[in-house]
């Protein structure tokens, strides 16, 4: 797989200097049910299409950002920085 990813803060760059975290996920309440925990930790839409993901610029700035990328072409739609208090990798 090689295509350019557009980091926020170096610009575009090889996708080989960065680290995919996975499809933006939406956290489970304060006190999860194991379902539905077990369901936010190992299972993904893993769509066909377009989706949102968490990347970080390993090789380069190593800051963390959202892309919006049509998983079937490749093509990053949009890149954004994380809101604060919302959706984290970790």
């Amino acid at each position: 797989m090689s295509f350019l990813l557009s980091c926020p803060f170096c610009g575009p760059r090889p996708v080989d200097e960065y680290a995919y975290f996975g499809e933006v996920t939406k956290r489970p309440g304060p006190s999860p049910t194991l379902r539905e925990l077990t369901d936010y930790v190992y299972f993904r839409d893993n769509v066909a299409g377009v989706q949102r993901e968490w990347w970080q610029h390993r090789s380069g700035c190593g800051e963390w950002f959202l892309a919006e990328r049509d998983t079937r072409t490749n093509e990053v739609l949009e890149v954004i920085l994380p809101e604060p208090g919302r959706n984290s990798p970790a």
